[in-house]
């Protein structure tokens, strides 16, 4: 299978409201349409994790987070626009997603992702897409697809085949939560 065929698989699989397994710019993630409510608690059950701790989703520019959080900080367009890895940024008041998706404050992670296959499902789904460790709850994260627990890899609906072949270990991206004064706290190195 291809990449376009694995995009397509993807967009239906996201489209019905089912959970994909899939490579993003830092680690293998489970995904689902972040504002679909029963697809982001198929994703908390897979997890066995709690529905108390928020999921991050991923974007394909600062537009889509635009439709996504209520106010966006003067810095976070100055540190997307210089940021030359992944970061996940937390913003205070996420909007328009899925309960579970925001934090119990209201605060929701969001990153810009900058790998080819996320952008363009994202950018033909034009939705932002959960991306949450495709691990157990508690257990670390798989540094590669070969490192995933089978488990959860025959609980997804569709399991990408583009870079299961890659080797390389990755690592989850940094998290800051940026407050709407523009103060930065660093969650996550």
């Amino acid at each position: 299978m291809n990449f376009t065929e694995d995009i397509n698989e993807s967009l239906i699989t996201l489209r019905n409201g089912g959970i994909i397994l899939y490579p993003t710019d830092t680690i293998w993630g489970l995904g689902c349409d972040a504002t679909n409510a029963t697809a982001v608690e198929k994703i908390f059950k897979i997890k066995a994790r709690s529905e108390t701790k928020s999921l991050l989703v991923l974007v394909n520019s600062i537009q889509m987070i635009e439709r996504y959080v209520d106010v966006i900080p003067e810095i976070v367009y100055e540190l997307t626009s210089v940021s030359d890895s992944p970061l996940t940024i937390i913003y205070s008041s996420g909007k328009n997603l899925a309960p579970g998706v925001c934090a119990e404050d209201g605060s929701v992670g969001i990153r810009i992702c900058s790998d080819d296959f996320c952008n363009e499902l994202i950018g033909r789904f034009r939705k932002p897409i959960v991306s949450t460790s495709a691990n157990y709850s508690g257990k670390p994260s798989s540094e590669n697809f070969d490192s995933i627990d089978k488990s959860v890899i025959g609980a997804a609906d569709y399991v990408v085949k583009y870079r299961q072949d890659d080797l390389r270990k990755q690592k989850a991206s940094p998290i800051i939560k940026v407050e709407l004064n523009g103060t930065i706290k660093i969650i996550r190195n």
